[in-house]
């Protein structure tokens, strides 16, 4: 899984795996969580959002996720 930066106060970089669905994301305290079930166009929604942190907590938070 490549992880690419993001600009974000609170998340370091994200990673998409279009196959199972899976978003990964890295916050700047070094934990990474991969989130189930993640669509395209909410991945595509994070990396346009003006907010990544708000985007992130509005839309993606719902999903389930683990730490990994």
């Amino acid at each position: 899984m490549i992880m690419n930066p993001i600009n974000s106060s609170n998340l370091k970089s994200v990673g998409y795996d279009k196959d199972n669905l899976f978003l990964f994301i890295t916050f700047h305290s070094g934990d990474t969580y991969r989130y189930s079930g993640i669509p395209l166009s909410v991945y595509e929604g994070l990396l346009n959002a003006s907010s990544k942190g708000s985007y992130h907590h509005n839309f993606i938070k719902k999903y389930p996720y683990i730490k990994v």
